[in-house]
């Protein structure tokens, strides 16, 4: 077995490689740089898991960064169980292959009670009295300990949200190479998400004097990361799962459905509405440039398929022959799928009136909104002193008092410049993958299904790999 290293750097395309990240483009010459064919959605949770399953998610079942629990009549986003994305993983076709191989996920979704030897992921403390404070989730257990002690507490904060910048990037980096230092796994898998944030806040522009100095930022940990692979001996694979191409504004596809009837809302407290999606007739679960549409009675989707192809902003609504061409036909999808056109993106929001508008809406909060919502990386521009507003706030939460951080604008849609999901047309503004091993690399772009294979040959000097037999089970911790 060869070590190797792959570290997934979000956002990162061929055109931004280049001045501003000269240990990537090092990296690049002496080994070999291609596109990335990424699948649909083009979103962090679906593009991660076909990379460790090899599978497109019509096989995986990660049809988006979250979607519609029919059992629970819930949406849910970011779960992290690693028994929600099926298929064999990477690491486990490497342990059936050796039994000594070992491996470390620092950060890739799905990360808790997989099967991963060493992991860790955001995962906050959410005390009775309602505050958030900021955490991960280690495996084993006393991995947590250890980190804390060295790197301090993980910088949530600053993973997402309107403070999210290199910090969170930074502590992950350091925690990927404590593990790699004291481990040594086979494999290591880190997770750095700096480009994302301001890639989706100004856009892709790289002429951008901000994005010059993220791409700095980020080539600077990729150079501690790779220095420290080479001076072990571990190969070392960079990889995006999509690319952020320019964004105008959003589409609100759930304001079209509830204008024409189709959505159901639960009042609560000072006249704020709700989403009651089991009472609903169709809703729409937004992610980016995706959105799975929820169809009670199928009898009606002919009908929610044409009210969908007229609003303005869509480019295409699929039903199950068009899921099942683009890979997304699992049972998890809605019964129809929207495709934005490409400078326009999903939002969640259902309310017509902005005064009805849930508490949520001015808060970041990725578990009770019922769709990905970008906004949550800007401070509403109406606050005069959002700096001070915010520390007040804060302040008054440490006291003891409830308090909402409601520092987010429910309506800012324009704020957003960068977006992704659908695949991009330009392979240079895509997604792509990077190797220190030139002669396992393919001639031309890698296909994110094949990234699986990739990733085993670099650890076994092999270019093909068998695939288990379809009665295996796959193996999972039990949470």
């Amino acid at each position: 077995m060869r070590k190797t290293l792959v570290i997934l750097a979000v956002g990162l395309t061929p055109q931004l490689v280049g001045r501003d990240t000269p240990n990537l483009k090092r990296l690049s010459e002496r080994g070999a740089m291609r596109p990335l064919e990424t699948v649909v959605p083009a979103v962090t949770c679906s593009a991660q898991s076909t990379l460790t399953t090899g599978l497109p998610p019509s096989g995986h079942g990660a049809v988006a960064n979250g979607w519609y629990f029919r059992d629970l009549r819930e949406v849910m986003l970011w779960r992290q169980p690693n028994n929600l994305v099926e298929g064999e993983k990477i690491w486990e076709a490497a342990r059936r292959r050796d039994a000594d191989f070992t491996c470390a996920k620092m950060f890739w979704w799905y990360n808790m009670y997989s099967s991963a030897d060493w992991s860790a992921t955001p995962r906050p403390m959410y005390p009775a009295d309602g505050r958030k404070i900021p955490d991960h989730y280690a495996y084993p257990p006393e991995l947590h300990d250890e980190l804390d002690e060295k790197l301090g507490q993980f910088p949530l904060f600053r993973f997402w949200g309107p403070l999210a910048d290199i910090t969170s990037s930074q502590w992950i980096a350091r925690a990927t190479l404590h593990v790699m230092q004291t481990r040594d796994p086979t494999l290591t898998l880190t997770y750095l998400p700096h480009l994302d944030y301001n890639l989706q806040r100004l856009g892709p522009d790289p002429q951008s004097a901000r994005l010059r100095q993220d791409l700095r930022e980020i080539d600077a940990l990729c150079g501690e990361l790779i220095e420290e692979a080479d001076r072990a001996g571990r190969r070392v694979i960079v990889v995006s799962e999509y690319g952020i191409t320019p964004a105008r504004d959003a589409v609100h596809l759930n304001r079209a459905l509830r204008e024409a009837g189709l959505i159901a809302v639960r009042p609560e407290e000072h006249g704020r509405e709700i989403l009651d999606c089991g009472a609903s007739a169709a809703f729409a679960v937004a992610d980016h440039q995706i959105a799975h549409v929820y169809v009670a009675d199928r009898a009606r989707i002919p009908e929610v398929k044409a009210l969908i192809e007229d609003v303005e902003g869509v480019e295409a609504v699929w039903d199950e022959d068009g899921k099942a061409a683009n890979g997304l036909d699992h049972p998890r999808s809605g019964e129809l799928v929207a495709i934005a056109e490409p400078d326009r993106w999903f939002s969640y929001y259902y309310w017509l009136d902005e005064e009805k508008a849930p508490d949520f809406a001015r808060t970041v909060d990725i578990h009770r909104k019922p769709g990905y919502d970008p906004v949550e990386l800007f401070i509403d521009p109406e606050i005069r002193f959002p700096k001070l507003t915010a520390a007040a706030k804060l302040a008054k939460r440490k006291a003891g008092f409830r308090q909402l951080l409601d520092i987010i604008s429910p309506s800012a849609t324009h704020l957003v410049k960068g977006t992704h999901g659908r695949l991009t047309e330009n392979p240079a503004e895509g997604p792509l993958v990077i190797s220190s091993e030139p002669e396992l690399m393919p001639e031309g772009p890698v296909k994110a299904v094949d990234f699986k294979k990739l990733v085993l040959a670099h650890l076994f000097d092999r270019l093909t790999f068998p695939e288990r037999g379809a009665a295996a089970q796959v193996s999972e911790r039990s949470p």
